[in-house]
């Protein structure tokens, strides 16, 4: 199912661009449940493609983030998941709402 936040494809598109950036810098982040669960196949299937370490891949994680966290994706963070076989990001949920609109919060990150 895909979640729509209220916005059309191409804002939706940058939205999701922008918290995989902000996921892949940081490494860890606070957000909704909503937007983790959106944002973790993505990201997952990413670091699938970083991990096969070919100028392909590379290119394709260019087309698809910013050169920053691209570039850390391929050559910090998907090295550490050679021998993993899936499941590089944890979301915890908290015990905490928002206050303004009561959404429920999580932290997503990266499995150590």
């Amino acid at each position: 199912m895909i979640r729509k936040f209220g916005r059309k494809k191409g804002q939706r598109v940058a939205f999701m661009k922008g918290l995989a950036h902000n996921l892949i810098t940081k490494e860890s982040i606070d957000t909704t449940v909503a937007r983790a669960k959106s944002m973790r196949p993505m990201v997952e299937r990413l670091v699938s493609v970083a991990k096969k370490q070919h100028l392909a891949g590379f290119r394709s994680l260019l087309a698809k983030l910013p050169k920053a966290s691209a570039e850390k994706l391929f050559y910090e963070i998907a090295p550490r998941y050679k021998e993993r076989k899936g499941g590089y990001l944890r979301i915890t949920k908290k015990a905490i709402t928002r206050k303004r609109d009561n959404a429920s919060l999580a932290t997503i990150e990266f499995v150590k």
